[in-house]
């Protein structure tokens, strides 16, 4: 059985709650479209919804201890810009999760192995090394 909560009108309408990492992603987007740097409320305003101010600060401050954002105090209150690109932000959380393990060569080792030929060669490329893999 089925329940369906609510009055005779029909169900609750609940606002959808986000997934994990959505909102801190909202965050930074904003924050890469901004003019410069920006307070919390400039960006509560361009998330809109029904997020509270201090909901948008705990985010930003979670994200300045991730390192994906960076703050200047600006008056009384902070003005916070995005430290990167999704790029840069991508490369941040792969580091931190290498950073975690215990053996860093076995994870770097199947991270290799698990790459597809035109990553492989993307990599090559970046790091210098010879298409055959061999030291010059």
């Amino acid at each position: 059985m089925v329940r369906v909560h609510g009055g005779p009108d029909g169900p609750d309408e609940r606002p959808r709650r986000r997934g994990q990492g959505e909102l801190e992603a909202q965050v930074l987007a904003a924050l890469r479209q901004a003019p410069g740097p920006v307070t919390a409320a400039w960006v509560l305003e361009r998330l809109g919804g029904d997020l509270a101010y201090t909901t948008v600060m705990t985010i930003l401050t979670r994200l300045q201890a991730k390192r994906a954002v960076t703050r200047e105090r600006a008056g009384r209150s902070f003005e916070w810009r995005a430290a990167s690109d999704e790029a840069g932000l991508a490369a941040l959380r792969m580091r931190k999760v290498l950073d975690a393990e215990a053996d860093r060569e076995a994870v770097l080792a199947r991270f290799v192995t698990a790459l597809s030929a035109d990553d492989e060669r993307l990599l090559r490329d970046l790091l210098g090394l010879p298409e055959d893999g061999a030291e010059g």
